[in-house]
């Protein structure tokens, strides 16, 4: 059982975050464009990319169908280029220019496309077998746990700042880390904040701390700021060879940053350069949906949904509910209602959120999780729209969501 539902009067829990410019989330951001470049060319793509980036090189493998067009050698190239220079790489040893672009993707496994495809004996299945989870609570109004969603707001702070030349002297990598004092089971101050962020040369460690100080401060609710002494910024002294120059990056390797910031299991599949019908994705998007509504319904504080899938299999193997005891209604009824107002096979799901679409690289830095649903269709996971229903079903009195 999560720490999140200790029986401690007091504790404190921690969670990082990553920029866009992280070498890691560099990876995730390139997997994520092309798989957006797919779907915008051919909405039932497939995709499973993976990059690794390090001094001025870029290497994109992995398999696709349909959309060929964009999966060219030169076009997946120009891709590359298009979203180092967005995130804002123009130096020595990783320059959106400069850097060597090698493509090494093939088709995808027509044992995985068996699988998959549906036809007139059966609905489309699940593209692999695997665990998925979803988290909501009530610790802040993004039904998010508090850690993680303060620590992906001081990132964002920053990079608008930067974007906007605000801050100058910002580079794209950094990564923050906040822990926070509980006190019978609410988040009530920070205990210490950690911030790492490349910058120029010539700028100074207390430079620096008094640049980023009003970002952070920013990010915080009132009162919520740490000790002078717990606030630590650059505590190597400088960092200013950063990004994939200074550390080789990959694909879906801040799983956690990704999704609860450890507050809540994770299945293990990591999300960026998949199509929707990886389960890893979509089924992670609808379970936290899912769990987000109980919460928001007020049928619960703490929520936390797994899904399981085979491959091929069109059906969930398993569903399970749990609230940590701070359920208002009976787990076993919700478990059952949930299922009969969502098809969670994975067509129903893809359906259902309507993911077949591309708006997955704006969810490749700064969380999957905690963001508004947008215009055109982006992180449509976050709606509230079965909090009425939930509410009907258990004679609950509506509460603003």
């Amino acid at each position: 059982m999560s720490d999140r539902f200790s029986n401690r009067s007091q504790y404190v829990f921690t969670s990082e975050s990553v920029a866009e410019g992280h070498p890691d989330k560099v990876c995730d951001q390139i997997s994520d464009a092309i798989v957006d470049a797919m779907l915008t060319a051919n909405p039932h793509a497939r995709a499973a990319i993976e990059t690794l980036a390090t001094t001025n090189y870029v290497l994109v493998a992995g398999e696709t169908r349909g959309a060929e067009e964009v999966t060219t050698r030169a076009a997946i190239e120009q891709i590359v280029r298009d979203k180092v220079r967005e995130i804002g790489y123009a130096q020595e040893g990783f320059h959106a220019d400069e850097l060597e672009v090698k493509v090494l993707l093939h088709h995808q496994s027509a044992d995985i496309a068996m699988g998959v495809d549906s036809n007139h004996a059966k609905d489309e299945g699940a593209g692999d077998q695997g665990i998925m989870f979803g988290f909501a609570c009530t610790e802040t109004e993004e039904f998010m746990p508090a850690p993680i969603q303060l620590a992906n707001r001081i990132l964002l702070n920053l990079s608008r700042a930067r974007h906007s030349g605000e801050a100058q002297g910002l580079g794209p990598d950094a990564k923050s880390q906040v822990s926070l004092l509980y006190e019978n089971g609410k988040p009530v101050r920070a205990t210490s904040i950690v911030l790492s962020t490349q910058h120029a040369a010539g700028l100074s460690q207390k430079q620096v701390r008094e640049l980023v100080r009003p970002y952070v401060m920013a990010a915080l609710p009132q009162g919520w700021m740490c000790d002078e002494s717990e606030f630590y910024v650059n505590p190597t002294g400088q960092f200013i060879i950063g990004g994939p120059d200074g550390d080789c990056g990959l694909t879906g390797r801040k799983i956690i940053v990704d999704t609860y910031g450890g507050a809540a299991p994770h299945g293990g599949g990591a999300f960026s350069g998949k199509d929707p019908t990886k389960v890893d994705r979509s089924a992670a998007y609808m379970a936290r949906y899912l769990a987000k509504n109980v919460v928001a319904a007020g049928l619960a504080d703490y929520c936390t949904i797994q899904l399981s899938y085979a491959i091929g299999i069109s059906k969930p193997i398993s569903f399970y509910v749990s609230t940590g005891g701070t359920a208002r209604v009976d787990e076993a009824k919700l478990e059952k209602r949930l299922q009969e107002l969502v098809d969670l096979s994975p067509r129903g799901i893809r359906e259902y959120l309507k993911l077949n679409r591309p708006i997955y690289a704006r969810t490749a830095a700064y969380g999957h999780f905690g963001r508004q649903p947008d215009a055109t269709g982006g992180f449509s996971w976050e709606k509230l729209d079965l909090v009425a229903a939930l509410q009907d079903t258990f004679g609950l009195k509506q509460r603003k969501a």
